[in-house]
C-alpha cells in the first residue's frame, strides 16, 4: 500500500510539473498509457493522479476522449486574476494583525529567494523561471498561512491558478520582476508593521499586475492563450 501511494504521488507530481510548465499544454489529451510508459509507471497511479489533477482544477475529462488539460480563455484570466486579488487581499490584511515574528522570517526567505532568481546569469531560462515560481509561492504561501484562516488557504488553493502563474513569469521582463520584487517588499512591511488595509491594497495591486501582463500577451498573439504555453527553452 505504501509504495502505491508513492508511485501515485510520484506520477501526481510529474504529471501537475508537465502541466505547470506547459510540456503538456491546454487541450492536450491525458493518454494514461502513454504517461505510465514515460514515466515508468503502471497504469494505476497515473489514473489516480488524473482524477487528483481534475479536483484540482487542471484536467478534465471530456467524452470520448477521456482526460484532456483545461484551456483557458483571455476572460478566464482576468476572472482567475480578479477573484485572487480580493481574496490574497484579504490574506494580506488579516496577516497584519496576526503574522508572528516566525511568519515574517519566512515571508522574508521568500522574498531573498527571489532577488536571487531574478538575476539571469546564474541559470537557464527553465530553470531561471522555476526558482521564479518557487519563490513567489513562498512569499504569498508565508502571507496567507500568517492569515490563520483555514477556510481562506482552501479557496486560494483552488483560485490560484498555478500554469497561469508560472506562465506569468515567463512574460515579465527585467522591470516587471523589479516591480514585482518590490511589491513582495512593501507588503511585507505593511504586514509588520500591522497596516492591514495598506496591505490588502499593495496585494490587489500586485496581483493585477500579473494579470494585466498575461492578458497583454494573450491579446497580442493570434494564438490566444495556448500561446502561453509553449515550453520554456529549457
Amino acid at each position: 500500500m505504501t509504495e502505491v501511494r508513492g508511485n501515485t504521488r510520484a506520477a501526481y507530481e510529474q504529471i501537475r510539473q508537465a502541466i505547470v510548465e506547459g510540456r503538456y499544454p491546454p487541450g492536450r489529451r491525458l493518454i494514461e498509457q502513454r504517461i505510465a510508459e514515460e514515466f515508468e509507471l503502471s497504469r494505476t497511479p497515473v489514473r489516480e493522479s488524473l482524477r487528483m489533477l481534475e479536483a484540482e482544477g487542471l484536467v478534465h475529462s471530456e467524452p470520448n476522449r477521456g482526460a484532456v488539460v483545461r484551456s483557458v480563455s483571455v476572460e478566464e484570466v482576468a476572472d482567475i486574476y480578479a477573484l485572487r486579488a480580493l481574496l490574497e487581499s484579504f490574506a494580506a490584511e488579516l496577516a497584519a494583525s496576526r503574522a508572528t515574528d516566525e511568519d515574517l522570517a519566512r515571508i522574508d526567505e521568500g522574498i531573498a529567494l527571489f532577488a536571487a532568481a531574478i538575476e539571469p546569469s546564474a541559470r537557464g531560462t527553465l530553470e531561471r523561471v522555476r526558482a521564479l515560481s518557487e519563490a513567489n509561492r513562498r512569499v504569498h504561501g508565508a502571507i496567507i498561512d500568517a492569515a490563520r484562516h483555514d477556510q481562506l488557504g482552501q479557496l486560494l488553493a483552488r483560485t490560484v491558478e498555478v500554469p497561469l502563474v508560472f506562465q506569468a513569469f515567463r512574460q515579465f521582463d527585467r522591470s516587471e520582476l523589479e516591480r514585482s520584487h518590490l511589491f513582495h517588499r512593501l507588503i511585507r512591511d505593511a504586514v509588520a508593521s500591522g497596516e492591514g488595509a495598506r496591505a490588502a491594497r499593495l496585494m490587489s495591486e500586485h496581483v493585477l499586475q500579473g494579470r494585466d501582463v498575461l492578458v497583454a500577451h494573450i491579446r497580442a498573439h493570434p494564438q490566444g492563450a495556448e500561446q502561453l504555453f509553449t515550453p520554456p527553452t529549457p
